[in-house]
C-alpha cells in the first residue's frame, strides 16, 4: 500500500541523493589515495571491521627447509602414529604445486595434464598412482618430483628420483627456453624454470642431508647464479645452514651482507632498568627488520662467536660492556624483537617439532629455524649463554616492541589462529605479549567485584538480599550446630557449662 502511494518524484529524489553521495565518496577517496597513496575505505576495513568479524588472515610463506613427505615427515607417522602435517598446510602446498608447475597449455601434453591433476589430489595414493600413469606416457620431470616427494622412503631413492627429474627437466627447458618468445610458449617456459630450479634445490638439499655438504653448497651456488631472480625460493637460507655446518663463518657473513640490508642508526638504554638489564638491552626502534628468523638469529650468532666465549655477565655488570659485547647484545636483541619465540626453542625450553612446509614469519611456526640450527648455536662456546643472559635482560622478558604501546603488527587476533593451523593442536603455540598475573592478584580482583556487585544488590533490593543472607548463613553455620549438637549431648552438662563460662 505504501509503495503504490509513492509518486515518481520520490524516485527521482532518491536516485538524486544516492548518486550526490556516491560522487562525494568518489571525491573523497581520490583525494585521500593521492595523499596517503592507499583506499580510505580498504583501510578501514583491514584494519578494524575484518578483525571484528573475524575474517583476518595471515599471509604464510612456503618453508625453504621443509622436509622430505615420503621419507622424513612419514616416518614420524609410522613411528608415534601422528601426523606431523595439518591438513590447512598440505592444501597450501597443493596450491604452490599448481602455481609452479602447471600452466594453461598442459592439456595439449597428456602427462602434463594428468599430473596437472594430480597435483589437485588430495589423497597421497591418488597422487602417487597418477604419477605413474603419467610416466607410462613420457618422461615427466613433474612426476618424478611427485615420487621423489611423497613416495620415495629414504633420501637416497628421493635423490635417484631427483637425477631422473634432473634429465627431463632440463630437456623441457631446453626445448622451452628456444620458443619462449612465442606467446603460447612463455608460460610453459615458466613452469619449466620453476621446476628445473625445484628440482637442483632438492637435490642440494639431498646432498646436505647425506652428508655431501660441500657439494650441497656448490650446487646452492651455482643455482643463485644461474637464476638470480628467483628469489621467492629463498635458496640462501639453504645455504647460510650448509655453511654453518661447515663452520665457513667468512662466508655467512658475506651472504649476511647480501640478504641482510641491516640498517643502525643509534641505541639506548631504558631509564629504570637495573643494571644488568641495562648493559643487556638496546633500543631498536631505529633497527630495519630482516628478512627472516634464519637471517637475523645467524647474523647474531655470528656477533656473539665474538664473545661468548669469554662473557660473563657477572664481569659484564661490574665493567660493563665492551664494543664487541655491545655489538653481540644489539644483534641478539634485533633477532629476539623480530620472533621472539625463538629463543625457547634454542634454549630448550619447549620441545621442538618437525617444522611445517609453511611458515608465518615472526610466528611460533618459525621453530623451523630452531630445528635446523640449534645444533650450530651448541657448537659456538658460549653462545646460548649469551642468548640467555640477554634474554633474561630484557625489561618484563619481552622485547621492545612488546611493551605496551609498542605492539608490532604481528601481534593481531588471527596469528594464533594461523598458527594453530600451520602446526597442528597438539603443539603448545606461544602467544605474545602474554603476562600471567600473580593468584593474589586476580583473587583480590575477583573478590572486590563480588562484594562491589553484593553492595549493590542490597542497596536496589535490600528485603529480598536479608532473606539471602539470612538463608545463606543458616547453610553455613549448619554443620556446625550439628557438631555442637553432639558435643553437647556426649558431654556431661556440668562439664559443658564449665567450658562455656571460660
Amino acid at each position: 500500500m505504501f509503495l503504490n502511494t509513492l509518486t515518481p518524484k520520490f524516485y527521482v529524489a532518491l536516485t538524486g541523493t544516492s548518486s550526490l553521495i556516491s560522487g562525494l565518496i568518489l571525491i573523497f577517496e581520490w583525494w585521500y589515495f593521492r595523499k596517503y597513496g592507499t583506499s580510505f575505505i580498504e583501510q578501514v576495513s583491514v584494519s578494524h571491521l575484518r578483525p571484528l568479524l573475524g575474517g583476518q588472515q595471515c599471509k604464510v610463506w612456503r618453508n625453504p627447509l621443509n622436509l622430505f613427505r615420503g621419507a622424513e615427515y612419514n616416518r614420524y607417522t609410522w613411528v608415534t602414529g601422528r601426523e606431523p602435517l595439518t591438513y590447512y598446510d598440505m592444501n597450501l602446498s597443493a596450491q604452490d604445486h599448481q602455481t609452479f608447475f602447471t600452466c594453461d597449455s598442459d592439456h595439449l601434453r597428456p602427462a602434463d595434464a594428468i599430473m596437472q591433476k594430480a597435483w589437485r589430489e588430495r589423497n597421497p595414493q591418488a597422487r602417487i598412482s597418477a604419477a605413474h600413469e603419467a610416466l607410462e606416457l613420457e618422461d615427466c620431470a613433474t612426476a618424478y618430483i611427485l615420487l621423489a616427494e611423497e613416495e620415495a622412503t629414504t633420501i637416497m631413492e628421493a635423490e635417484r628420483l631427483f637425477k631422473q627429474a634432473l634429465k627431463a627437466g632440463e630437456s623441457c627447458y631446453r626445448r622451452s627456453q628456444q620458443l619462449q618468445h612465442h606467446s603460447t610458449q612463455y608460460e610453459a617456459h615458466t613452469v619449466n624454470t620453476n621446476v628445473l630450479v625445484y628440482i637442483k634445490r632438492r637435490l642440494a638439499m639431498c646432498s646436505r642431508k647425506l652428508g655431501r655438504t660441500r657439494e650441497a653448497v656448490k650446487m646452492m651456488r651455482d643455482l643463485m647464479k644461474e637464476f638470480p631472480l628467483l628469489s621467492m625460493f629463498n635458496i640462501h637460507e639453504n645455504l647460510l645452514e650448509s655453511l654453518l655446518e661447515l663452520q665457513n663463518y667468512a662466508d655467512v657473513q658475506a651472504v649476511l651482507a647480501k640478504y641482510d640490508g641491516r640498517r643502525l642508526k643509534g641505541s639506548g638504554s631504558p631509564p629504570l632498568a637495573p643494571p644488568l638489564t641495562r648493559l643487556l638491552w638496546v633500543s631498536s626502534s631505529d633497527i630495519s627488520l630482516p628478512k627472516s628468523a634464519t637471517i637475523c638469529y645467524t647474523a647474531a650468532l655470528l656477533k656473539a662467536r665474538a664473545v661468548s666465549d669469554k662473557f660473563s655477565p657477572e664481569a659484564a655488570s661490574r665493567r660493563g660492556l665492551s664494543t664487541a659485547e655491545m655489538n653481540a647484545v644489539e644483534a641478539i636483541h634485533r633477532a629476539v624483537e623480530f620472533n621472539p619465540h625463538v629463543p625457547k626453542y634454542l634454549l630448550e625450553m619447549k620441545s621442538l617439532i618437525l617444522p611445517p612446509e609453511h611458515i608465518l614469519k615472526r610466528g611460533d611456526s618459525e621453530i623451523a629455524y630452531a630445528f635446523f640450527h640449534l645444533q650450530h648455536w651448541k657448537r659456538v662456546e658460549g653462545a646460548l649463554n649469551l642468548l640467555h643472559c640477554t634474554w633474561e635482560g630484557r625489561p618484563d622478558l619481552h622485547p621492545p616492541s612488546m611493551l605496551p604501546g609498542h605492539q608490532p603488527w604481528f601481534l593481531c587476533v588471527c596469528v594464533e589462529r594461523g598458527e594453530r593451523d600451520v602446526v597442528g593442536m597438539f603443539h603448545e603455540v606461544s602467544v605474545y605479549p602474554k603476562k600471567e598475573l600473580p593468584f593474589f592478584i586476580l583473587f583480590t580482583a575477583g573478590l572486590c567485584s563480588f562484594t562491589a556487585m553484593l553492595a549493590l544488590l542490597t542497596h536496589q533490593f535490600p528485603e529480598l538480599m536479608g532473606v539471602f543472607a539470612k538463608a545463606f548463613l543458616s547453610t553455613l553455620f549448619a554443620p556446625l550446630n550439628f557438631i555442637m549438637e553432639k558435643v553437647e549431648s556426649i558431654l556431661p552438662s556440668s562439664l559443658w557449662h564449665q567450658l562455656t563460662r571460660i
